[in-house]
């Protein structure tokens, strides 16, 4: 409670200064100054009766004290108040012993006299009065105790403690409780987005698992077992049926019925299909080959059967008897052979199933039902193997899971920037009608500012302190500083009336300045398609400054040196720290400065042409830049000039981006705002398309860029990304020229 009386007469005192209430200011300084609760701190309070204590103010300490009863203790509940009576009574006997110690016994006889008529009647007092009068009290036991060193710490404790606890009991104004709402609010939008994102994980976990079961149960062998194949226990019977009677025959099949039914039923799933060109299958093949062999068996079991059946007709019992252990071993010595034939089957090559083919042509029709349950089994028991390896391989080749996608479309025209904040919560966008818009997107896309320019707005950059702050540069030669919160410009200053184009704006990370890069006139429009030679090239290398300025008193610090010749610069991007700041230029020189000497270290050729944008590695040992060219290059900063990587870019993702319409309508736009982005750990790059974002690895020792995944959503060029990853699940921006911005939510897959 004290900290936030403290917090809030600070900003009550900065109201007054803002409007001008100078005397009012004064009257609560005096007031804070004459403050006899002392802001709430206990152990002022606590110090500011020790003090009357020690100085023998006996009036003073009255005072006090019943200035505390009348304010704060004729709250409290009937309860509470033998503890007050308690607190003051050992508040009055620490002040006896106090001048009895330091050798005041006349302070001590002022006491009783002034309190005599009030505490005489009180049965707590009654052995005091002869405190003054007593040569040692401090040995006699009935005062021993308060003389103690014990006692004393043991009253201010829990003075102290009695205190603290009414003071966080008490009811206090909304006013006091302002940043505890803010911190409350704050911790519960963290606990909503942590849970947001947990959600996500685990619908996407659930979504795989469901897609699993799904084709392992499309994969599995449903054993279900053909009419025909359930009366295989009755094959040859037909010769016993002749010389039996019907009902030996009928108790014959159904003591032996379902054995062969019961038997293949537990059997488990068919091996995984071997490898083999185009030609027959060894499914197919197989089968053809099980049907001849199975033929051969079954006629001879069928002549035993029927042998066995005319010799033994005495006996209806012995006869069954006699064929039910016959058929039996039958059977069993059938099911061995069938076994052993699938492995050889299986385990044979293309050549061997060809040749094996060509020899079955001339099976019979008896064979052809086992040929074909056989081939079922062997072509059904493949699919899950296949299916699986599939599977995995989706797995492994996108490291990205897609959560959610959300479009914001308040814009109505092409996008130029669309950057996230450093608490990767709200979204800043700028189009080329100079509309600027404040969203948030978790839990709820909504905006939460919206702006429109009178003068055209060239860039946008977030501040990294007070990160409600937005830096915008105009075609008009100014910056301003926007509040997001207040909805309102701050303030606005003029760079350079010669340079009146700020194409760049970066703050340093730790928020005490930002460079500006101010660029004269170009000679053509940036939005005009005739600005483009017919070889691709743009043809305004225009002259510029950069520039560095203190963001709390908004003054230029300095102007940086541009070799060989001032030129206009593109982009900039700092490093983590602030101690090195990289820039691309028109003249496709990329620069490096030390921001600590403000000088630049090095220099070097980058690209033919313009450089669009640059940003540092994951590691900062290396930068990367996009060109006029349709270059990505990755450059190493401890060798001027020296290529780490190189690749190509399509025309989509470097720009100019054009968008057609009807009747020849097109519509040009040169690139502004990033180009691209990468990920936490910096192995995967964000850029742009004619559809939407695209994901590529990043791996040096490839030549060619490998794509990952395709964002997509979008029906117009995108022409700018960012990708935050402040939060655990990565957030892409993607931003089109027709003023749509999708909003992708991914989740990493750890391998």
């Amino acid at each position: 409670m004290a900290a936030a009386a403290e917090r809030t007469d600070e900003l009550v005192r900065e109201y007054l200064l803002f409007r001008g209430f100078t005397a009012a200011l004064k009257q609560l300084d005096a007031e804070i100054k004459a403050d006899r609760e002392k802001g709430f701190r206990v152990d002022k309070i606590v110090d500011q009766l020790q003090q009357f204590v020690q100085s023998y103010d006996l009036a003073a300490l009255r005072d006090y004290w019943s200035y505390l009863d009348r304010r704060l203790f004729s709250r409290l509940e009937d309860v509470y108040r033998p503890t007050v009576n308690k607190l003051k009574t050992s508040l009055f006997r620490y002040y006896l012993v106090h001048t009895v110690q330091t050798g005041r016994n006349d302070k001590a006889q002022e006491f009783f006299l002034k309190h005599a008529s009030e505490l005489q009647n009180q049965a707590e007092w009654k052995d005091w009065f002869v405190l003054p009068f007593l040569p040692a009290p401090d040995s006699n036991p009935t005062f021993a105790t308060y003389f103690s060193r014990q006692w004393a710490d043991t009253f201010i404790v829990s003075l102290h403690n009695f205190l603290s606890v009414l003071f966080q009991c008490m009811h206090i104004p909304v006013i006091l409780n302002f940043e505890a709402e803010c911190l409350r609010n704050s911790l519960i939008q963290e606990e909503n987005e942590s849970l947001r994102h947990k959600l996500f994980a685990l619908q996407a976990e659930s979504s795989r698992m469901k897609k699993e079961e799904l084709e392992v149960e499309q994969a599995v062998v449903h054993h279900k077992l053909p009419a025909y194949v359930a009366n295989m226990d009755r094959l040859g019977d037909s010769e016993l049926d002749m010389t039996c009677s019907q009902r030996s025959t009928a108790h014959s099949l159904q003591s032996r019925g379902g054995f062969l039914s019961s038997f293949l039923s537990q059997s488990k799933k068919g091996p995984s299909r071997p490898a083999h060109p185009s030609g027959a299958s060894p499914t197919q093949t197989g089968s053809m080959l099980l049907g001849k062999k199975e033929a051969i068996n079954h006629q001879s079991a069928k002549g035993k059967e029927g042998t066995v059946s005319c010799k033994d007709g005495k006996s209806h019992f012995s006869g069954l008897a006699a064929g039910e252990s016959s058929s039996l071993q039958q059977r069993q010595k059938r099911l061995q052979e069938h076994g052993k034939e699938r492995k050889e089957l299986l385990s044979k090559g293309t050549l061997q199933g060809q040749s094996a083919e060509k020899k079955t042509d001339t099976s019979t029709a008896e064979t052809e039902p086992c040929s074909e349950l056989h081939a079922e089994q062997t072509e059904t028991s493949t699919k899950m193997p296949a299916r699986s390896a599939e599977a995995v391989g989706v797995r492994q080749e996108q490291p990205f899971i897609v959560l959610s996608q959300e479009e914001y479309g308040e814009h109505h025209s092409s996008i130029m920037y669309c950057r996230v904040d450093c608490s990767g919560r709200r979204v800043a966008s700028l189009d080329v009608d100079g509309v600027i818009k404040v969203w948030s997107f978790n839990p709820i896309m909504q905006t939460k500012a919206s702006s429109i320019s009178k003068s055209p707005l060239l860039s946008l950059e977030w501040a990294t302190k007070r990160d409600r702050l937005l830096l915008l540069g105009s075609g008009v030669g100014t910056v301003r500083l926007y509040d997001t919160e207040a909805k309102k410009n701050l303030c606005e200053i003029s760079i350079d009336e010669d340079m009146p184009r700020i194409l760049s704006l970066a703050c340093s990370p730790s928020g005490a300045s930002f460079v500006c890069s101010a660029a004269a006139q170009s000679p053509v429009s940036h939005m005009d398609f005739s600005a483009v030679s017919s070889s691709g090239k743009s043809m305004n290398q225009v002259p510029g400054k950069l520039l560095l300025w203190d963001t709390k008193m908004m003054k230029q610090q300095l102007q940086f040196s541009l070799e060989p010749e001032p030129i206009a610069i593109n982009c900039t991007a700092f490093n983590h720290n602030g101690n090195l700041l990289v820039t691309g230029a028109a003249d496709g020189i990329v620069r490096l400065f030390d921001m600590q000497q403000h000088e630049c270290a090095m220099s070097w050729k980058a690209h033919d042409g313009q450089v669009y944008s640059v940003e540092f590695s994951y590691d900062e040992n290396t930068v990367y830049s996009i060109g006029e060219d349709g270059k990505f290059i990755q450059w190493n900063i401890h060798k001027s000039g020296l290529k780490v990587s190189e690749y190509d870019l399509p025309s989509e993702a470097t720009g100019p981006f054009v968008l057609s319409g009807y009747s020849g309508y097109k519509q040009v736009q040169f690139p502004r705002g990033r180009l691209f982005a990468f990920d936490s750990e910096g192995n995967y790059m964000l850029t742009c398309s004619s559809t939407g974002g695209v994901i590529f690895k990043l791996n040096g020792e490839e030549k060619v860029l490998e794509s990952c995944l395709s964002l997509g959503g979008h029906r117009a060029p995108v022409v700018t990304v960012d990708w935050s990853t402040a939060m655990d699940c990565g957030t892409c921006l993607t931003a089109s020229m027709d003023g749509k911005i999708k909003l992708t939510t991914l989740l990493a897959q750890k391998s």
